[in-house]
């Protein structure tokens, strides 16, 4: 099970999807892509500073302030993982 907390003032993603084996898991995939894509639009569409540390199963992202604009990407994210905790349940859960 993947279990994404968003809190105030940052994000951990952790733990596997469990739906199909290494390599071929769609879940995970969907997860690690809007979890990367995050990382990125922050860096490269704000001026917003935020800290992150990647690992297999695991990333954690740490922000203070965030600009309208990444509040925006956050919300983005969160969408997007929503959508995917509610098409695989049994997957992802989100604190």
């Amino acid at each position: 099970m993947i279990e994404v907390n968003v809190r105030k003032d940052g994000i951990t993603v952790s733990g596997h999807a469990g739906y199909a084996e290494a390599g071929k898991d769609i879940v995970c995939a969907g997860v690690t892509a809007l979890t990367q894509t995050l990382i990125k639009s922050i860096g490269d569409l704000t001026e917003d500073k935020i800290q992150y540390e990647i690992s297999p199963g695991r990333a954690d992202i740490h922000y203070g302030n965030l600009s309208e604009e990444g509040k925006l990407l956050v919300d983005s994210f969160f969408i997007g993982i929503c959508m995917i905790a509610d098409e695989f349940p049994d997957c992802v859960r989100i604190d």
